[in-house]
């Protein structure tokens, strides 16, 4: 740890001051998922049910063909992260669009 001198070199020169507390960004909070944000999305789900590539990605789920499942769902949605979510996704989702067909 260095020593800090009044001097008009090194890291810690000039004048010393206090620094203005800023109120946190909103950037920082942005894209934090919220109880309203969820239940909108429940309800989309509810409504809309899955799109076709989800159907088909839940299907190669079910027949136990993950890593290709995976391999769909990346192409479709364009990176790995997304994919590996929309998996976790559509694998713990009760497939609502079968029991309405019974």
């Amino acid at each position: 740890m260095a020593l800090c001198y009044h001097m008009a070199a090194g890291l810690n020169k000039g004048h010393k001051v206090t620094k203005n507390m800023s109120k946190p960004r909103y950037s920082h909070r942005r894209g934090r998922l919220t109880k309203h944000t969820q239940c909108v999305w429940d309800t989309i789900r509810e409504v809309c049910g899955f799109a076709p590539y989800e159907q088909r990605a839940m299907e190669l789920l079910k027949v136990s063909k993950d890593k290709r499942a995976l391999k769909f769902i990346k192409k479709r949605v364009g990176t790995h992260i997304r994919a590996k979510r929309k998996e976790r996704e559509a694998g713990q989702c009760p497939c609502s669009h079968e029991e309405g067909s019974s």
